[in-house]
Formats: C-alpha cells, structure tokens, sequence
C-alpha cells in the first residue's frame, strides 16, 4: 500500500466516525444544541468557502487551458440541487417534519453524498498531500452539523436512538468506499482530476451558499448575527491561514 492510499484511507475513516456526532443529541439539552448547531453551521459554511476558493479553485485551474471545465463546477453545484430536490433530502438543521420514508431517503441521499465526499478526498490527495488535509478538515467540519441534523431527522422519522446511530454510521461509511474508488480510478481518470476537482469546488459551494447560509440568515437579533458573521469569518480565515503552512 502506497502512503497516498494509507492516508485516504485515515482520513476517510476519521471521517465516518463523525456521524457519532450525532449522538450529541443524546447528551445536550435541544435549545443548547440549537445554540451551538448554528455557530458550527456558520463556520463550516465559512470553511468550505474559503477551501473552495483559496485552495480547491487555484488547484484545478492550473493547466486547464479551456473555458468550458468551469462547466464541471455548475455540474457539482446541480447534482447536490438534484439530490436535495429530486430525492427530497435536504440537511437543513432544525424544524424538520419526518416520516419513516423521508428517514430512508436522507440515509441514502447521505450516503450518496459521502460517497462522493470520499472520492473528492482520493482525488485531492492524489494530486497534494498538503491540499488533501485541507479538503479533509472542510469536509470534516461541514459533517459535524450535517450529522447532529440527520441523527435528529432519523429520530423524528421513529427510529430507536440506536438504531438511528448505527443506521447513520453505516452511512458514513460510504466515504470511504468513495476514498478507495477514487484511489483505483486515478489511472483511468488520469488527466479528468483536476475537472473533479471543480466538479467538488461546486459541491463545496452548493452546501455552504445554498444550505448553511440560508440557515445562518434565519437566525434574529444584531448581536446573534454579528456572531454568526464573525463565526463565518472565521472559517474563511483558517482557510486562508492554512495556504502559510508549508
């Protein structure tokens, strides 16, 4: 095994046991998790921006000497639209109204989605050890709100408090299957990684534009949205203060 694989396989892994974040539910009072929830939703969205534009972007665009490969990165943005749409799952963090069939369809919309995750992983490490851990705390920190939000909507959908956590965990580790696909497809995709790398800027920016932002607007109160804005701008900072370490 290569240190590439070894390391995706770590990192997918740290990944998948993210999903016991939702057991947080078990243990705090709601209107705390509430509480935090949002500040962790502010600054995941603000993590993704900043991975996406400060480390992702710069990455792919190198030699990519057509126009028509920022297409790929609409491609990312509408697939999460689909899935979100067209499968009617869609994370938001709190007032969810569930059933038991809506309860299937987010462990598959979320294992689909940390599929895909996975593969985003292998492919950024392929190309730079140092940008794959990157991609691995964005994506970490955008997992831990979306977690604690489907272990809740598994919950309401009437699943047990067990076996919703094992449900949600078995789910999480799609991202790893998604890791070791993307690892043994590098010789066929070859040259298209740096496509699935926009292909990946668009996701990160669908879930932090079109899912945690609109959370965060929900939110009243002056002093409650200047700690959310300075939360998000906290995660853009971190983003940017990773590009000084060598």
């Amino acid at each position: 095994m290569t240190p590439t694989f070894i390391a995706i396989i770590i990192a997918t892994g740290l990944i998948s046991l993210l999903s016991l974040s939702g057991s947080l539910l078990l243990f705090l009072k709601k209107n705390l998790l509430d509480r935090i929830s949002i500040f962790l939703v502010a600054f995941a969205a603000g993590a993704l921006m900043g991975a996406a534009f400060l480390h992702l972007l710069p990455e792919a665009i190198e030699g990519i000497e057509s126009p028509n490969a920022f297409l790929f990165i609409l491609f990312g943005f509408g697939i999460f639209f689909f899935i979100e749409n067209i499968l009617h799952w869609h994370h938001s963090h709190r007032n969810q109204k569930a059933h038991a069939s809506f309860g299937s369809l987010a462990l598959l919309g979320d294992g689909v989605h940390n599929f895909l995750d996975g593969m985003i992983i292998a492919a950024v490490f392929i190309i730079d050890i140092k940008l794959g851990f990157v991609t691995v705390l964005a994506v970490a920190l955008h997992e831990i709100p979306q977690e604690i939000a489907e272990f809740g909507v598994l919950l309401r959908a009437g699943f047990s408090r067990h076996r919703a956590l094992v449900l949600n965990f078995f789910s999480a580790t799609t991202v790893i299957l998604g890791g070791v696909v993307g690892y043994f497809l590098q010789g066929i995709l070859g040259q298209w990684i740096s496509l699935f790398i926009l292909f990946a800027v668009g996701i990160f920016l669908y879930i932090g534009a079109s899912d945690f932002v609109p959370e965060i607007r929900k939110e009243q109160g002056l002093r409650k949205s200047l700690g959310l804005l300075f939360t998000f701008a906290a995660g853009i900072f971190l983003m940017w203060a990773v590009l000084f370490i060598e």
